[in-house]
């Protein structure tokens, strides 16, 4: 290969970062660059095509038509490189390489990076990058190989998913909030007592319970404290300020210490599936599968220890 065509091979993947990305300073962020050096790239492959890329201006920059164009093949190009890398590594019995896992901030660091930080011991060439984020990532555009979550998935036809673990919802209290209180002996009772809420950006999220007709019963009872984060939800509980719906999970450790105890136990809150989510290939590779067979035999121990 002569130096042109593996210059214009590595600049590639700058450029279709920088259409992505939205911005040249954004593109070299996620490239760990420079935006200096990201800007040099772009003019250097715009040069040796004898084309713009981009419409810039001070404030933002858009693809012309040729540059459209050339970031559609592009991506064709880099996907066929993929599959190739895929079908040569599902070849080898040794599992090696990067992988990036994309987890969210609390699950991720309690449940699941304790599982698979045991696969850089099994395997010596196996390098493993975590990103905490309970941001929803693309794992084709930002990069990522594998991704663990909670709940309903939406239906992609280039993503797999196998479901890796269920975790459950269950209301907890301080022993010493409840001698003061004493404890809800049902669902009613929830109405006259203090609780502590998780608040989405739309509103406070209400409890919800499992019927035995199988229809699903919400409840939000009278709250002054909202938390958009489950620990601090869980530290306010272990603090004596109200009945936190907690998962179990995260729970776990205090209701062991006698800081939480569980109440209203023969009501079932909702449970939730995480699963492990990759991108469709025909060619799965060893370090995916190595990951997602790892977190199938440990992680439902780890979520619901008995």
């Amino acid at each position: 290969m002569s130096l042109n065509a593996s210059q214009q091979l590595k600049d590639i993947p700058v450029f279709v970062t920088a259409v992505e990305a939205g911005s040249f300073a954004e593109a070299a962020e996620r490239l760990h660059l420079t935006r200096s050096a990201v800007g040099k790239t772009i003019a250097r492959l715009e040069d040796r095509l004898g084309v713009r890329l981009f419409h810039r201006t001070t404030r933002s920059q858009q693809l012309t038509a040729d540059g459209s164009l050339f970031y559609e093949r592009c991506l064709r190009a880099l996907e066929e490189i993929r599959m190739a890398t895929d079908m040569l590594e599902s070849g080898k019995q040794q599992v090696s390489g990067r992988l990036r896992v994309a987890v969210s901030v609390l699950f991720g660091r309690m449940c699941v990076a304790p599982v698979l930080t045991q696969l850089v011991t099994q395997h010596p060439e196996l390098t493993l990058e975590f990103s905490f984020s309970d941001r929803l990532v693309d794992l084709v555009e930002d990069g990522f190989d594998l991704a663990i979550r909670n709940g309903t998935l939406a239906d992609r036809a280039d993503l797999i998913a196998r479901p890796v673990a269920t975790h459950y919802m269950h209301l907890y209290a301080a022993p010493h909030w409840l001698a003061r209180y004493g404890a809800p002996q049902s669902l009613d009772d929830l109405a006259d007592l203090p609780g502590l809420i998780y608040k989405y950006s739309n509103g406070p999220k209400a409890w919800q319970f499992a019927q035995p007709d199988g229809r699903i019963r919400e409840i939000l009872p009278p709250h002054r404290i909202l938390m958009d984060d489950l620990q601090a939800l869980a530290d306010a509980a272990i603090a004596g300020h109200g009945i936190a719906h907690l998962p179990s999970w995260l729970a776990r450790h205090a209701l062991r210490d006698g800081q939480l105890v569980r109440v209203l136990q023969h009501h079932e809150g909702i449970s939730h599936v995480a699963h492990a989510v990759w991108r469709k290939t025909p060619h799965l590779p060893p370090k995916i599968r190595a990951a997602v067979d790892l977190l199938v035999d440990q992680l439902e121990v780890r979520v619901n220890p008995r």
